[in-house]
């Protein structure tokens, strides 16, 4: 297996759109001549846009887009960008009056950091289309991980920066796969391999990790929970899969959440998976796919919070710990 960071899949373009100013912005995955995808959302407050036709027993078999938003369901607005993009390209789901574009989506919640009137919308949501490549993400905060945050124990003020993060493999067969993430966690972010703390909440004096894990059995109400948390992901593949198998991709792409967010998959958080393949790949059995996939999902959530930097007093990790993960 070789690591890379830009193991670019045929019929898979990335782009974003990021607004500094106001801390906040959009990704979007295209796959102008559709993609087989499935879903799995495991947390409990989702924001999510078209993810019932990606149910294994409906109708649409392929997708052309997925787009990741921040403004909470505001930020939903921007799918109207990406379909008009489609449509202009003729692209989607063939109908007697025309092209109806398959689009997907969710969204975090990043109005803690932008507390204006300007959220991700459909000019937005156009313009990461018109800025996609077969390159890959970028990394931190950019596109929808722009306002991202983590580690929300005891609110906003111990938080710490989080952010969208990437990561790729080929196979030793050319098997190309990658994960994206976007890591707006409630939890704290731990080095899957190790259990390293990354990021998270903060002592009182803001200078050190408080651990999550430890100090919730000092609680009986979270009183920092809020529905204002998530990760957000998609799995790109080019391995030939149908739309249940891909399903069973994302649901095993979940696992490595559960170990590089602490803790996962909450009531309060809105956990939601996206897998994709061009179905260019045969003769690859689901559960390498899926093995794969949730690998490169945790190194992902890894890559959105050291590749963060801090903003409006709120620090990152490369604040507190330098450039070493």
């Amino acid at each position: 297996m070789t690591l890379t960071e830009n193991a670019g899949i045929e019929g898979l373009r990335i782009g974003q759109v990021t607004d500094k100013e106001h801390n906040t912005g959009c990704t979007v995955v295209l796959a102008e001549n559709g993609a087989t995808a499935g879903v799995d959302v495991r947390g409990g407050a989702p924001g999510t846009h078209g993810t019932d036709s990606l149910r294994p027993e409906n109708l649409v078999e392929q997708l052309h887009a997925v787009i990741l938003t921040g403004g909470s369901a505001f930020g939903l607005a921007s799918v109207q960008g990406v379909m008009q993009y489609l449509r202009q390209r003729n692209c989607g789901f063939q109908t007697e009056y025309g092209v109806v574009p398959i689009v997907s989506g969710a969204v975090i919640f990043d109005l803690g950091l932008n507390k204006s009137e300007t959220l991700p919308d459909a000019d937005m949501g156009y313009r990461a289309c018109e800025n996609s490549s077969i390159e890959g993400a970028e990394q931190g905060c950019v596109g929808a991980g722009t306002g991202a945050t983590v580690g929300k124990l005891f609110g906003l003020e111990r938080a710490m920066k989080g952010g969208q993060g990437f990561a790729s493999l080929i196979s030793p067969n050319g098997l190309k796969l990658w994960a994206l993430a976007v890591v707006n966690a409630f939890g704290d972010i731990r080095n899957h391999e190790n259990g390293q703390l990354l990021a998270g909440v903060r002592t009182k004096d803001g200078l050190r990790l408080a651990n999550t894990a430890a100090r919730l059995t000092e609680l009986e109400v979270l009183r920092g929970f809020s529905p204002t948390n998530t990760v957000l992901g998609v799995v790109g593949t080019k391995a030939t899969l149908s739309k249940a198998e891909l399903t069973r991709v994302a649901q095993m792409a979940h696992d490595r959440i559960a170990r590089a967010v602490v803790p996962s998959h909450t009531l309060y958080d809105g956990d939601t998976i996206f897998a994709l393949s061009t179905g260019f790949h045969g003769g690859v059995d689901t559960s390498v796919v899926g093995a794969l996939a949730a690998q490169l999902m945790a190194q992902a959530i890894v890559n959105g919070v050291v590749h963060a930097v801090g903003v409006d007093g709120l620090p990152a990790y490369q604040d507190l710990f330098g450039n070493k993960a």
